[in-house]
């Protein structure tokens, strides 16, 4: 494998392609934030603006702003989408809305914890980009209610009834693995470490399932023990595999290479789980048991899967050596860069029927902005520099 023709092929397309296409195409330039619903070439098919995705957006230009290069163009594009959020993207306490108007008018109430998140890592990277001390606090007061919120994250807008079947999910504790090495130099050492290690065991512990030959569940009971019913049956690979490569980092960071050796082995697991292997790619979700799933989109392919896999392969084999890393990067790179990259125009597709064909043509929606395909790509061309 040509590690250093890879790392050119990454870095190219994030800094040539990717990159421009979003400073050029999402930015309001009349209301501040940012578009997401793009189509194909690029055109603005909706104006709402999900607080998720304006944070990841902020975040993105943040990031590659204080790690790749000091572009006045990023900066100047992640401090308008910060002011945006700051202004009117929370209710004053920082309870983050989920959308907006192209204005900013709340038009979806605080219900998702995710907003949360990405406003912590968007205003951390922000705050470590311009020296803005207001930022940095931002960040750390939405720190805060995002750990107060993690027994109940949907809050008063939780619909399930309490005392029956109570399920904790696998997404939040994933999260914050990566968001407390995000926000790091913001937080008290101490402090740091407990949440670090509460976060590592809920994932490593008690998401992953050694009885389930170490496949990662999406829920459990609040015991920790599996339940079967189809929220309990419940899986999603690219899920699992994108939270090893969070693991992998903190492996690094806290030293602690069994750690590591672990989060490689249940990637290669999940991938191995997910593959499809009359068509390719990866499944979205799947049911334990083999079960028909409650998701009707379960065959899909999707964008995000695929990328996460590719840094947690790539990752895995740059921390452990393991040659069969190196195979299941080649598959998915083949796989991803054959179907999800767009020939035509710039930025990816997201979704692809389970044959492998484009199933919506946009580029951004509701749910896909600038994060997955240009972080995956710097994480990947980083990586693949060090090879």
């Amino acid at each position: 494998m040509d590690f250093k023709k890879l790392a050119e092929q990454y870095k190219s397309e994030l800094l040539d392609s990717v990159l421009p296409f979003w400073l050029e195409k999402s930015q309001d330039k009349e209301f501040g934030g940012y578009f997401t619903c793009l189509d194909r070439e690029g055109n603005v098919f909706d104006t709402d603006k999900f607080i998720w995705l304006q944070g990841r957006e902020v975040w993105m230009f943040s990031m590659l702003y204080n790690k790749v290069e000091k572009r006045q163009e990023w900066l100047d594009a992640a401090i308008q989408g910060g002011e945006f959020l700051k202004k009117y993207g929370h209710d004053g306490n920082y309870n983050w809305y989920f959308s907006l108007t192209r204005e900013g008018k709340p038009l979806v109430e605080p219900y998702n914890i995710f907003s949360y998140t990405f406003a912590t890592m968007a205003f951390g990277q922000l705050s470590i980009a311009t020296g803005n001390k207001e930022y940095a606090e931002i960040a750390k007061k939405t720190f805060d209610i995002v750990l107060s919120k993690v027994d109940n994250p949907k809050g008063k807008w939780n619909k399930i009834h309490p005392g029956t079947r109570s399920l904790k999910n696998f997404a939040l504790p994933m999260i914050l693995c990566n968001l407390a090495l995000e926000i790091e130099p913001l937080l008290d050492e101490e402090f740091m470490k407990k949440t670090i290690d509460v976060c590592i065991h809920e994932v490593m512990d008690v998401f992953l399932r050694p009885e389930l030959g170490g496949l990662v569940v999406e829920n459990v009971a609040e015991d920790g023990s599996l339940v079967d019913c189809m929220d309990g049956r419940h899986m999603n690979p690219g899920h699992a595999i994108e939270a090893m490569w969070f693991i992998m980092d903190l492996g690094k960071r806290l030293n602690r290479p069994e750690l590591i050796e672990k989060a490689k082995d249940t990637a290669i697991r999940m991938a191995e789980y997910g593959w499809d292997k009359e068509h390719g790619g990866i499944f979205y979700f799947m049911d334990l048991k083999g079960h028909p799933t409650q998701e009707l989109e379960w065959d899909q392919k999707l964008w995000w899967v695929h990328i996460e896999t590719l840094i947690s392969m790539i990752k895995g084999y740059q921390l452990t050596k393991d040659p069969r890393c190196l195979e299941w990067f080649e598959r998915v790179h083949n796989y991803t860069w054959e179907h999800f990259k767009d020939q035509e125009h710039p930025e990816w597709f997201g979704y692809l029927n389970r044959q492998g064909e484009v199933l919506l043509n946009l580029k951004g929606g509701k749910w896909k902005g600038c994060f997955h395909v240009p972080r995956g790509l710097y994480q990947c061309w980083q990586i693949l520099e060090t090879l």
